[in-house]
Parts: structure tokens; sequence; C-alpha cells
């Protein structure tokens, strides 16, 4: 039987070097720190990845060299799924399906890219799973680019009872949805995995199995010390959920490299550079760096609150 896959799951980075190339010594350096930060699980070739900038080659490559570096230390799920025709869906994601992941992430929008409705989609994914190993554990991504496809309850409970099913990173961003749908998951493979920020404090408290949010590629271990501790700790896990709500509010600086801004100035990466923000996010964005001073002295305090209980 499928097994789930959660817990703090951070949506990959991909590092380039300064000519546009993946930097693949910066990619190992990261995966260590999202290790070495507590992380249960890593989303490669996801849309924090860039995957809509990527060649098949690089989004195949990609989710082999995180599997590699990964060493079976925990599990790693890719999705690249970005082609339009079903035909190159199906050859894309059986590329990324043959590079040794733990399990391999459809795309909701993909199954229904010209928002024709539940028929297309059902057919779709039906198709889908005919064409891919009935061993390899899926998972579904409200991936909101190019555009948020939400499921249905109906089709949310279709994959459940597929059994195919391990993981969803789920974009509604509304706790009362988050919590029908694990309710509807219940006795399931299938992990309702939260993806917002802002819910994040209140989802887990509710008993959601996890974080999949791109906060992740900054403090993942606040975020599993809040899953696994904060019940027993109402007054910290609250100004905690707090800051952490604000923190992520930095994704509208320029995400995703304003996450490798932070991680340059941690020497993770050694670039900023990103295929997705074509312009200078110092430029654009004033003040950016007292920004992420203030996200970095914020993270240190509530670790250091951490470590004195």
């Amino acid at each position: 039987m499928i097994a789930p896959i959660s817990g703090i799951i951070p949506v990959m980075l991909t590092p380039f070097d300064p000519e546009g190339r993946i930097d693949w010594g910066s990619l190992e350096a990261l995966i260590e720190w999202y290790i070495a930060k507590g992380s249960e699980a890593l989303f490669a070739v996801c849309q924090s990845s860039e995957m809509q900038h990527l060649s098949i080659e690089e989004r195949v490559e990609l989710a082999r060299f995180t599997v590699q570096a990964a060493k079976g230390r925990l599990p790693v799920v890719a999705s690249g799924h970005v082609a339009h025709g079903l035909d190159a869906q199906i050859a894309e994601l059986r590329a990324i399906g043959e590079t040794g992941i733990d399990g391999l992430v459809l795309v909701t929008n993909r199954l229904d890219p010209q928002r024709k409705g539940p028929d297309v989609f059902r057919a779709n994914l039906e198709r889908l799973l005919d064409a891919l190993p009935a061993d390899l554990p899926l998972g579904l991504y409200e991936c909101p680019a190019p555009f948020r496809r939400l499921l249905s309850d109906d089709e949310l409970k279709f994959c459940c009872d597929s059994g195919r099913f391990a993981v969803l990173k789920d974009v509604s961003c509304d706790l009362d949805v988050l919590l029908n749908r694990m309710a509807l998951a219940e006795g399931s493979p299938l992990a309702i995995v939260n993806a917002n920020a802002a819910i994040a404090w209140a989802a887990l408290k509710a008993g959601a199995p996890g974080f999949c949010g791109i906060a992740n590629n900054y403090h993942p271990d606040l975020y599993r010390w809040l899953a696994e501790h904060g019940r027993a700790h109402p007054t910290l896990s609250k100004d905690l959920g707090a800051f952490l709500t604000l923190a992520s509010l930095s994704e509208a600086y320029g995400y995703p490299a304003v996450a490798k801004l932070y991680h340059q100035r941690l020497g993770t990466v050694k670039s900023i550079r990103s295929r997705a923000i074509d312009y200078d996010i110092r430029e654009r964005h004033w003040a950016l760096d007292e920004i992420l001073d203030a996200l970095t002295t914020g993270t240190e305090y509530f670790r250091m609150m951490i470590r004195g209980l």
C-alpha cells in the first residue's frame, strides 16, 4: 500500500550560476541545509524550482540529482509537469518518474488546461493513471501558475479511492476547505498538506499532516517545532505563528530571487540569478536587505526561545 508523504516539505529552489546554468554545487549545499533544518521530505522541480523555465533535460536531471544528494535520508517528490498536450505530459512525467523519486506530482491545471470542466479533468487524469507505473506513488499540486485549479470534492474523493495518491499540496489557502479535505481523505493514503503560511499554525493545531509552503526556504525548523510541540506551548506558538505569517509576506518581493538572496547571505548559494524574475530585486524593492535582516533576526529569536524551553 502507498504510504502518505507528509511533514515539513520545502518547495525547493533551483540555484543558477551568473550565466543562468544550474549550479549543482549550490544545490547540494541547499539540500544539506534543508535536511539540517528538519525537513521531512523534499519537493523538487516545482514552481519554486522555476520548473516552467527549465528544459525537460534539466527537469529530469534536477530530480535525479536531488534523489542522489538526499541519499535516502528523506523522501523526494518531484513534478516538472508543465506541458500542455497530454502526450507531451505523459512523456515528461514518465521521464521524471524514472529518476528514482519517491513520488511523482501531477499539476491540477495541466489536467484541464483550457478550463473545460470536470469531465475533461477526469478523462485526462484517468489517461495519465493508465500511462504511469502503477507502483509509483503520485501526488497532486494545485500550482497557481498559469492558473490555480482547485480540486472539487468529487475529484478529490476519486483520487483518494484510487489508492494511487500519497500527497496533495493544498493551495486552497482556506482552513475550512483544508479541514473538509482532510475529512474526505481519512482512511486513504492521501495526505492533505497545507501550502499557505497564513493558516499554517491553525492548520497544524487542527491536525494537518504538514506544511509545504515557500516559507520552508527560510525556517522549516520553526514549522516543524510548531507541528511537534506547538500545542504544548500555546503562548509561544501564537507569537511564532504571527511572526511566520508576517515573514511569509517576503514572497511579494521578487520570489524566488528573494529567497536566493536570503541563502546567499547565509552562504548556501552563490548567486541570486533567477529565470523567473528578470529584474533587479534590490532596485525594485527598496530596503530589501533590511527586510531580510528583520526576517533573520526574528527567526533566530524564536530559535533561541525554543532552545530555552
